[in-house]
């Protein structure tokens, strides 16, 4: 009998909170709800029934008192990534979350660890983790044929290998000024004087 005192004078007691928190739970759950999409609605439709949702909270902040500095904040991050909150209903296949695209980035990580042993990824990963990610998150969707290989364009191909070859030529660069800086500053301003003279 106590403890059922106890509840009812403390449901009372903080009534006045309860509103706030129950509106302010509700738009959390639409908004969830609605980029969930279960329903399987079209970007257009999907898009014009958040950007509802998004003016009625805008309207209606001011009710969930000390709440409302956490709606805005909402508001204002959704607005920010707004450009590429939709892309994944767009894109098929294209996770949904950070959390999803993690986990493509841990099973890289996990890969390089079982094949070089180190725990740290290798240098190489930063030149060509690009096109080593990309590659590899290709072939788990589906394998390629030699006919479907030998169709890639070949200027796209040697583009994207000078993109690699000059961002190796600046890492050998970067290692050779964190090796001796004085002689690669020297180097690069006898080069710059010697670009200044006269032919």
């Amino acid at each position: 009998m106590r403890l059922k005192h106890l509840v009812s004078t403390a449901l009372e007691q903080t009534a006045s909170l309860w509103l706030p928190l129950t509106l302010a739970y509700d738009w959390v759950h639409q908004a969830a709800t609605l980029l969930d999409n279960t329903d399987q609605l079209d970007v257009e439709a999907l898009q014009a029934n958040f950007r509802q949702l998004l003016q009625e909270m805008r309207a209606r902040k001011a009710e969930v008192g000390s709440l409302a500095s956490g709606i805005e904040h909402f508001l204002k991050v959704t607005q920010s990534y707004w450009s590429g909150l939709f892309h994944c209903y767009e894109v098929e296949g294209l996770p949904r979350t950070n959390n999803d695209l993690e986990q493509v980035f841990g099973q890289m990580r996990h890969h390089q660890r079982r094949v070089t042993g180190r725990k740290q990824a290798p240098a190489s990963l930063v030149v060509r983790g690009s096109v080593r990610l990309i590659a590899m998150i290709a072939t788990r969707t589906a394998p390629f044929t030699p006919q479907a290989l030998a169709s890639v364009s070949i200027q796209r191909w040697k583009a994207v290998r000078s993109d690699l070859q000059n961002h190796r030529h600046k890492r050998l660069q970067q290692r050779h000024f964190r090796r001796d800086p004085h002689s690669y500053l020297a180097q690069v301003e006898a080069k710059f004087l010697q670009s200044t003279l006269p032919r």
